[in-house]
């Protein structure tokens, strides 16, 4: 659906993107994550064709709508833009939905038709009437995800549609958006801080840091096996030791972190420095030593606890750090408090490895 190439922009001689390479599937969900500053927004009114870059070029199914005005404009009703603080128009809500056709100069029975159903879609049937500038911050969002929708874009952008809503309605917002990639139609990219999100949602994800697209790929590949240290910072991934090769016997290597020995499967040779990642989940914890197959099995003492709902986050001073998460039924059965000496387990396969540049 949308391609990009070497896409730059520049700001007050400040680079905001550096050479974006980008591919969008026809009917997919792409989803774009990175930290406040990163230039997701900046990317995305690029593709809406709201600003031009400075280098490179985009392509909308296969052709290249920096070429021609006309095109570029063209191109644009073919999309929709829903930006993270939308506005309102001063008018009934129906109306605000409406405009989009209008000005496409749809028939009426069209618009009254299209806007009915798309209202209905999003959960604002009732509430045609209103004074759109009466509504809730979610009510608001929500007009603005229908007056993107009644359109029926090919395209989809969106900045942050959920950012500081309700339970509520987010739910009505990510219903709305799975319903409508699932009729094919549509293809959406979805700019988010929201990793369970985006992991709800996208097809694929690309992480954009500093300007740069530092990885693409499925939500398992970007979340479970990230490609730098910086990225799995990101993502939320709690352990990330760094440590050499010392041995190896086939695949199976030792790396030395901190004076310890820790096991894990790679072909990085012998005397290479890298980062283990290791997730929380793939660790587990006991009181006495586990004769279990985990390779890893290191001895220390909780430092922290801090409870997250019916889970619990500890960390555990291993002579290197390491995080993990447990039921609070379960660490309350074993036990588990600060100053604790335990054992955490892990397997030689359940660990990352990114090799340092």
């Amino acid at each position: 659906m949308i391609e990009t190439s070497d896409l730059e922009q520049r700001f007050d001689g400040h680079q905001v993107l550096k050479k974006v390479d980008l591919k969008i599937e026809k009917g997919k969900v792409f989803g774009l994550i990175g930290p406040t500053g990163a230039g997701k927004t900046t990317l995305l009114r690029i593709l809406d064709l709201l600003d031009r870059p400075v280098a490179g070029r985009i392509y909308f199914d296969g052709e290249d709508v920096l070429l021609s005005e006309r095109r570029r404009f063209e191109i644009r009703r073919r999309m929709s833009f829903v930006q993270q603080k939308p506005v309102v128009f001063s008018m009934s809500v129906f109306d605000n939905v409406a405009c989009g056709l209008r000005w496409r100069h749809d028939k009426k029975e069209n618009i009254d038709r299209k806007v009915r159903d798309t209202l209905k879609r999003v959960g604002l049937s009732g509430l045609g009437l209103r004074d759109a500038r009466t509504l809730s911050g979610g009510e608001v969002q929500r007009v603005a995800v229908a007056r993107a929708l009644v359109t029926e874009p090919e395209l989809l952008l969106l900045d942050e549609p959920t950012a500081n809503l309700d339970p509520v309605s987010i739910y009505r917002i990510e219903t709305t958006l799975l319903q409508v990639v699932g009729e094919g139609k549509t293809t959406v990219l979805l700019a988010t801080h929201g990793m369970s999100q985006v992991q709800r949602l996208a097809d694929t994800i690309g992480v954009l840091m500093k300007g740069e697209l530092l990885q693409v790929g499925s939500p398992a590949e970007v979340f479970c096996s990230p490609v730098s240290g910086e990225v799995a910072g990101f993502v939320g991934i709690g352990n990330i030791l760094s440590g050499e090769i010392a041995a190896k016997d086939g695949d199976l290597a030792i790396v030395e972190v901190n004076g310890n020995s820790i096991q894990v499967v790679t072909e990085v040779p012998v005397g290479k420095k890298i980062d283990l990642v290791i997730g929380p989940e793939n660790i587990t914890f006991a009181l006495t030593r586990d004769p279990s197959s985990a390779r890893n099995v290191f001895r220390g003492r909780i430092t922290v606890m801090t409870e997250l709902g019916t889970l619990v986050r500890i960390k555990v001073d291993c002579g290197f750090p390491l995080f993990g998460v447990l039921t609070v039924k379960s660490a309350r059965e074993l036990g588990f408090e600060i100053g604790k000496s335990i054992f955490a387990n892990f397997k030689a396969t359940a660990v990352h490895i990114i090799q340092r540049s």
